[in-house]
This record gives structure tokens, sequence and C-alpha cells, in this order.
């Protein structure tokens, strides 16, 4: 129970469903409520397929780096807390968001599903670095690595419906709305962060711990 507590809570603040709203309602601008819902349809499962790739497949390239779990349970925290920095003084980040020049290549594409929207928007480096990171924390028990697909399946669930409900939302949230919920799965990613890394650390050396 645990285990799953943590994952639900890690890939909902990492992916952060509702903060993606307002950067696909600028992104669908123009477009009829059927055409946003199926470009948000498919950036998901181009997520989806990209978060259930490196789930499985990104152990053994870890291995085949020469890169240790430990090592890249540090790495990843160190990211995370970065990420969540960013989400506390509610700035935009490249680690989360997409740069200036990534948006001005975006504006020139028909389809913005796979770029921005898929990755980096909701498969972002954080979100992979999130799921290798709780594949590794399942350390090899068939039932934490379901939940983790589990979780990771039903969070992108979540960001499709509020996708889709997108315009509703900011007109109820507003701007502010989502950066006071921002700032505080901010504060709960920042303990994540330092956990992971103090579980690395922790590996490695269990004498100090």
């Amino acid at each position: 129970m645990e285990f799953a507590v943590t994952a639900i809570v890690t890939m909902l603040v990492i992916t952060d469903p509702l903060g993606n709203v307002p950067f696909f309602l600028a992104l669908t601008e123009g477009l009829g409520v059927q055409e946003q819902h199926r470009i948000a349809l498919r950036a998901v499962m181009v997520a989806a397929v990209v978060l259930l790739a490196f789930a499985f497949l990104g152990q053994p390239l870890l291995t085949a780096l020469g890169i240790t779990l430990e090592a890249f349970r540090i790495a990843g925290g160190i990211l995370l807390f970065l990420v969540s920095v960013d989400m506390v003084f509610a700035r935009q980040s490249g680690i989360r968001s997409v740069t200036n020049a990534e948006s001005r290549e975006a504006e020139a594409r028909s389809d913005v599903a796979i770029f921005p929207l898929a990755v980096p928007l909701i498969a972002g480096p954080g979100a992979i670095t999130s799921v290798l990171l709780l594949m590794g924390e399942a350390r090899g028990s068939w039932l934490n690595m379901g939940v983790v697909i589990a979780v990771v399946l039903a969070v992108l669930a979540l960001g499709l419906l509020l996708l889709n409900l997108g315009a509703r939302l900011m007109h109820r949230l507003g701007v502010t709305g989502v950066n006071v919920i921002g700032r505080i799965s901010g504060i709960i990613l920042s303990a994540l962060a330092v956990q992971f890394i103090l579980d690395g650390l922790r590996d490695v050396q269990p004498a100090l711990f």
C-alpha cells in the first residue's frame, strides 16, 4: 500500500495533468472541440507508449550503460528536486515544459499531438525518470511492477479527462488556481525527491544510515 501511494503521488505530481491544460488550450486554440479531443487522445496514447517502453526497457538500458540503480536513484532524485523548485516558484522549466524554440517549432506544425504535447509535456524527462525510479523501487516484485504500470495508465487517463475538460477547468480555476495547486505539488515532489536520494545513498553506504 505504501509503495502504491508513493507511485500515485509521484506520477500525479510529475506529470502534472492539470498544469498541462493551459499549454494544451494554447496549442489547440481555434480548433473545434472534436479536433481537440482527437489531439488529446493521440497525445496521451503516444505518451503511454513512451512511458511504458521505458518502464520495461529502462533497467536493461541502464545495465547496458553500466549505470547502477543506486546511481540512478541519486541522479533522478536530484532531477526531480530541480523540477519541484520550479513548481514551487511557478517557473517554466525545460524539464517539464517547452522552450521558446520548441514553442516556435510547434506553432509551425499542423499536428501538435506528438510534439510538444506527448513529448515533452506529458512524457517528459521528469516523467520518464520517475517511471524508471519507481520500477527500480519495485525491486523485481511483479506485484509492485504491476502497480507502477497501473498507476501510469490511470494518471494518463486522468490527464486525458482533464485535457478534454480544459476550457471549463481554466474558466473555474484560472491561472492563479493552477499555480497554487502546482506549488503544493512541488512541495510534495521535493520531499519525494529527497527520499529517492536518501534511498540511493543508503544502498551505497548502509553504514551511514
